[in-house]
């Protein structure tokens, strides 16, 4: 999904995972998934493309071309324009940083839509972010921490936009999902350590059946010798005569 700066919104990403954007006032922030959070450089790239979304707008002194110098009230309202520009400017780049910064690798680069003030130059008044916001497949507990990052990323600038509690109602969902799992697996897990140790104390239990069998065995009397002799025949009565 998209975290951006329309300000503050998020949007879903465009070809990744589910993700979902964070956004500043103006237009909805992307957050594009698996990337690390956004370097200098990075934002360098990502304002140049952006600048195919540029707005139309023109510097009024160029509507004024062969026209006399602007009037003192024009040019003060000129001033008070390029000054919100700045203003604005300043709080879509640090919104969507924030996004980026805190979502780390579930986070992508942030990119830029510009306005061109009547100085002539191009002031950010939206931006995106992409987002991670898949879970894990099979690991509840790696979703869980996942989506913890993806919470505190949304909700990182001071003022999230309408799109950025989107992506955080979201996260919440995906981490109380994870949480039922999870304790669904480790309730498996537990009955599956108790059968095991039911099978080893038996285990157990009948060995020690069998020892003490073999050991009684082991110290009872032989008395095969007095079964053979009685069972030899009587010796036969004798009597001897003295003369």
């Amino acid at each position: 999904m998209l975290i951006g700066n329309s300000l503050p919104s998020f949007a879903p990403a465009p070809s990744v995972a589910p993700a979902r954007p964070l956004s500043s006032d103006v237009s909805p922030d992307m957050l594009r998934a698996d990337l690390s959070p956004v370097a200098a450089a990075q934002e360098q790239q990502a304002d140049s493309a952006a600048s195919e979304r540029e707005e139309a707008d023109r510097p009024a002194s160029e509507g004024r071309a062969g026209d006399s110098e602007p009037s003192p009230q024009e040019q003060r309202l000129e001033q008070l324009e390029i000054a919100e520009l700045v203003q604005r400017d300043r709080e879509v780049r640090a919104h969507e940083q924030a996004h980026a910064a805190v979502g780390g690798q579930y986070a992508g680069a942030p990119t830029y839509s510009f306005k061109r003030g009547p100085d002539g130059q191009r002031y950010a008044v939206s931006g995106e972010v992409s987002i991670d916001t898949a879970p894990v497949p099979n690991d509840p507990e790696a979703t869980l921490r996942k989506m913890e990052i993806v919470l505190r990323a949304a909700l990182a600038p001071i003022e999230p936009s309408a799109q950025d509690l989107r992506v955080a109602a979201l996260a919440q969902a995906q981490a109380a999902q994870a949480r039922v799992e999870l304790a669904e697996l480790r309730r498996e897990e537990a009955a599956a350590a108790e059968q095991a140790r039911d099978e080893r104390a038996q285990a157990r239990r009948d060995e020690q059946e069998q020892t003490g069998q073999q050991q009684a065995a082991q110290s009872a009397p032989n008395l095969d010798l007095y079964r053979r002799l009685g069972e030899l025949p009587a010796p036969e009565p004798r009597v001897d005569l003295v003369a």
